[in-house]
């Protein structure tokens, strides 16, 4: 008997179709998008938020720890700044050492999902962070950690929680941990949970329920789905029969889409089988280790002008910033943050195979991972850094994405990181289709259908965030775009 996570039986066809009913409803259904946009500029009004860049010894609650140097809050909650040590013997840079974020406890990212007239919607928060580049943006339901739900910072309920803390009284669509950023937290891990309600949800100020295609559309507006909504999004089990019904694809690129969605576990170019073993395989090969040590005993980062910093000015920093909120579970507070020193590239190289539409995702080890190895986009970076950098760590297939014909250029938008614990951190997602006669795969690169990718994040720790985050990019061009 196949034991492979690609192997599990399918989802409810039922439960998919709904799915696919809300994502060809884009043009809206309890809201209009018009009536949106109308809501989310008068949450950004109310919700305005003053965040002030300090220097980290102005922290209040906050303090380094004398024998380490790390940074903790003086309640022992919340998350730390730590050091990480790292060798990997067989890689471009074979050790270093660097600050990251060390927070074990796992929170809820949540959204509620309920039919009306019998099109599935979702509830969205408008919710401000102090990382973000510029308001609000649409965030989950539940958008929180432990501490924040168990109130370790004194301060207001989080709506909703309930949900996802009893979720045995609703039906679970996902419930799964996965990681975050392997290069900035260590082994960082959320519950992602698509709870289905059938019972009356009051609609409490600041969320709103909104279609699938809505959520589709507004992920290609600049900074307006958050990363938490487009990491728990793609946990939707929308993949398998059913898929069919989501509506017009528009064009060929559409309907290989939808093919690769509904294709079998079994019908890409690799089986299920093969990519567990190749996963597999990578993770019990890679050498990497990775220990966490006193930030004090980090190399080549020095403490200058009230921040951490890598000597060369790549990287990321490490800042505080004091908050002043409305809407919050907590008015006022100060935190530290990451800033990453510039903006950051992450593809997927996309094309067809025998019809269907592949993705080609690499084998990637991150030290801060549970299991070293996850899958991630075919490429995932931050150009500049490389300057630093030997050329032989220069990103595979980085030049095939940043040279590509526009044409060829089916996503494009840019999108930020989690504002709670970045500041001002952003991405630009592509989608990018390969030439016809281009077929490159590497041995750290390989081939997989939607419905592959789909069917691995019932499980945890098999894409990282920045893959799952795409994924749901890519669903977003199932449907041809509403008239007008």
């Amino acid at each position: 008997m196949n034991t492979t996570p690609l192997a599990a039986t399918t989802v409810d066809e039922q439960r998919v179709r709904g799915l696919a009913r809300s994502a060809a409803a884009r043009a809206g259904g309890l809201t209009t998008t018009a009536d949106f946009h109308r809501w989310f500029a008068a949450c950004a009004e109310r919700l305005h938020t003053e965040v002030e860049p300090i220097a980290l010894d102005e922290l209040v609650g906050w303090h380094t720890d004398p024998e380490t140097g790390n940074l903790v809050h003086d309640s022992g909650r919340f998350f730390s700044i730590e050091g990480l040590r790292v060798e990997r013997p067989d890689s471009a840079v074979p050790h270093w050492s660097q600050p990251v974020i060390n927070q074990p406890e796992t929170g809820i990212l949540g959204i509620l999902m309920s039919e009306f007239d019998g099109v599935p919607h979702f509830l969205m928060q408008a919710k401000v962070e102090p990382g973000n580049c510029d308001g609000p943006q649409l965030s989950p339901t539940v958008q929180a950690t432990r501490s924040n739900f168990t109130r370790a910072h004194r301060g207001r309920d989080v709506p909703y929680v309930e949900y996802f803390r009893d979720a045995a009284r609703h039906t679970l669509l996902a419930d799964v941990r996965q990681s975050e950023q392997g290069a900035w937290f260590y082994r960082k891990r959320n519950r992602n949970m698509i709870v289905e309600v059938r019972e009356p949800v009051a609609v409490r100020e600041g969320f709103t329920w909104l279609t699938l295609g809505q959520l589709h559309e507004l992920l290609a507006v600049d900074d307006l789905v958050n990363m938490d909504s487009r990491a728990a999004l793609a946990c939707l089990p929308l993949a398998g029969p059913g898929t069919e019904t989501v509506g017009s694809p528009g064009d060929a690129f559409g309907s290989a889409l939808l093919r690769s969605c509904a294709a079998g576990p079994d019908e890409g170019r690799h089986t299920g089988a093969e990519i567990a073993h190749w996963v597999t395989e990578a993770r019990s090969t890679t050498d990497l280790r990775a220990r966490l040590v006193p930030l004090r005993q980090v190399d080549e980062w020095q403490s200058a002008e009230g921040r951490i910093s890598h000597r060369t000015g790549a990287f990321f920093d490490v800042m505080g910033v004091r908050v002043r909120a409305r809407g919050r579970e907590v008015d006022e507070w100060t935190q530290p943050l990451i800033a990453a020193t510039g903006p950051g590239v992450i593809a997927f190289l996309v094309r067809e195979i025998d019809g269907v539409l592949h993705v080609l995702v690499q084998a990637r080890a991150e030290a801060g991972h549970n299991d070293v190895i996850e899958l991630a986009p075919t490429v995932q970076c931050t150009p500049q850094n490389y300057a630093h950098l030997p050329a032989e760590a220069r990103p595979r297939f980085l030049d095939e994405v940043l040279g590509a014909d526009p044409r060829r250029v089916r996503f494009d938008t840019t999108l930020s990181e989690e504002g709670g614990r970045f500041y001002h951190t952003r991405n630009r997602y592509l989608i990018v289709e390969a030439e016809p006669d281009w077929s490159a795969e590497h041995p750290d690169h390989r081939w997989l259908t939607v419905r592959q990718l789909t069917e691995l994040l019932r499980h945890s720790y098999y894409l990282n965030v920045e893959a799952r985050g795409l994924l749901a990019c890519l669903r977003s061009l199932l449907a041809a775009p509403a008239a007008g």
